[in-house]
């Protein structure tokens, strides 16, 4: 293989699979890389997990901002692009495209609701939720359902509407959302630039809305919490509101969505592994979360944006410079995961980076993910001690995230062995 095989900026490639093979080659032999990139400079790749941890944690040299090049993008976009984006923000923030100080202030307005003693407050709940979620789909179509939408998605769409206070009838609305801004670029989800504003626009207009029933009747929710919080003495702005509840609707059910959907494909390819589990649900928590994290990391990388010239292990790194911190690759790296492409649910220590590796951008969601991964394998064992495979993966368009759109199944509640056929 050679250096030129490697093109991380091709959607069709991760269609297919992750190619673990390309993401090896640059941790043996260019674990600092610039990438070329056609009508553009290219960007800087870091694949090793020191390096990504390393670097995800200095904010003062790599920049999020949006007024930077943003998280999301490795291409240089199109004047329409850029002028859509400018429009989409104009007069407001969004959180995960600040740098502290200021990111640390408005992180301050959610951050209480999102605790572990907050989360666990939360476990009967969501408990409850899965367990009807997962009785649901059973008693559905004789057992056969797609697991990505009939449940995966289900939870987390419940917890997110619960967080910011959607009516429970609403939820649909954040995945038919979410699914077209962020699957934009996958031929089942396939609009055009303007339909991509469109559903940004009608979320927006349906935060505005949540908005301005808390200013009037303000509850115990997210939504609540920030329309009357204050940063810096001064109240979001309603463009700030509505970028706020963009990134908590989508974050929260998009990622938790495909790191089931991972978790339970894993399963299916590895069926000891979830007669263990079944035997033993202790290990869910102990273990196997973190194993599902590690293996099925659902975002690949995270953008920065080079504020200052400065050399890092003998590579100099220019102001402006795009640089793509890649978790999918540093979760695999041989210095730190023995065997990385096994699926080892009793792997101990696991120090994966799905969360980010640490930093003021460490997952806000990160309790509130682990709960319900927790729950939904904890409710899934208890239910069905068998599961059978009725058809391959279907992945996610995109080079970004790390995502499954189908997985088709059938649940058993016998003692006929895991199928993987």
């Amino acid at each position: 293989m050679q250096l030129s095989d490697v093109n991380l900026l091709s959607r069709d490639i991760f269609a297919e699979r992750i190619p673990h093979e390309w993401f090896k080659h640059l941790r043996d032999n260019a674990p600092i890389y610039h990438h070329p990139e056609p009508d553009g400079p290219g960007f800087w790749v870091f694949s090793l997990h020191e390096d990504v941890s390393v670097l995800n944690r200095d904010w003062e040299k790599l920049s999020s901002d949006q007024a930077r090049g943003g998280v999301v993008g490795l291409e240089e976009p199109t004047p329409e692009q850029r002028a859509t984006q400018e429009q989409m923000n104009a007069g407001g923030k969004m959180m995960l495209t600040m740098d502290p100080p200021e990111h640390t202030r408005y992180r301050k307005l959610v951050n209480r609701g999102f605790t572990p003693k907050v989360i666990r407050s939360l476990e009967d709940h969501l408990r409850e939720s899965s367990g009807r979620i997962i009785d649901r789909a059973m008693a559905a179509n004789d057992g056969q359902v797609d697991f990505v939408t009939d449940i995966a998605a289900e939870l987390p769409l419940e917890a997110i509407a619960e967080f910011l206070g959607v009516p429970y009838d609403d939820r649909h609305k954040l995945f038919d959302w979410s699914n077209r801004m962020i699957g934009s670029e996958d031929p089942e989800y396939a609009i055009s630039d303007e339909a991509v504003n469109h559903a940004r626009f009608e979320m927006y207009i349906y935060a505005n809305q949540l908005g301005a029933d808390r200013r009037e009747n303000p509850r115990d929710d997210i939504v609540s919490k920030l329309i009357h919080g204050e940063v810096d003495g001064e109240k979001l702005s309603e463009q700030d509101f509505d970028l706020f509840f963009l990134l908590l609707a989508v974050a929260g059910n998009e990622t938790t969505r495909n790191v089931l959907s991972h978790g339970l494909a894993a399963f299916l390819e590895n069926p000891q592994a979830y007669h263990d589990i079944v035997d033993d649900p202790s290990l869910i928590e102990a273990t196997a979360i973190d194993e599902v994290l590690r293996f099925g990391t659902p975002v690949m990388y995270f953008r920065r944006n080079a504020t200052q010239d400065f050399e890092y292990k003998g590579h100099q790194i220019s102001e402006g410079d795009k640089v793509a911190l890649y978790y999918i690759s540093a979760n695999y790296d041989e210095k730190v995961f023995a065997d990385p492409l096994a699926f080892d649910i009793h792997r101990d220590p696991n120090a994966h980076v799905a969360f980010g590796g640490g930093g003021p951008h460490h997952c806000l969601g990160a309790h509130l993910a682990r709960m319900e991964m927790k729950v939904l394998f904890e409710e899934l064992v208890a239910r069905v001690p068998n599961i059978e495979k009725l058809g391959e993966p279907v992945r996610l368009r995109s080079n970004f995230i790390n995502g499954i759109k189908h997985l088709p199944i059938r649940l058993e509640p016998s003692q006929r062995p895991v199928s993987t056929r």
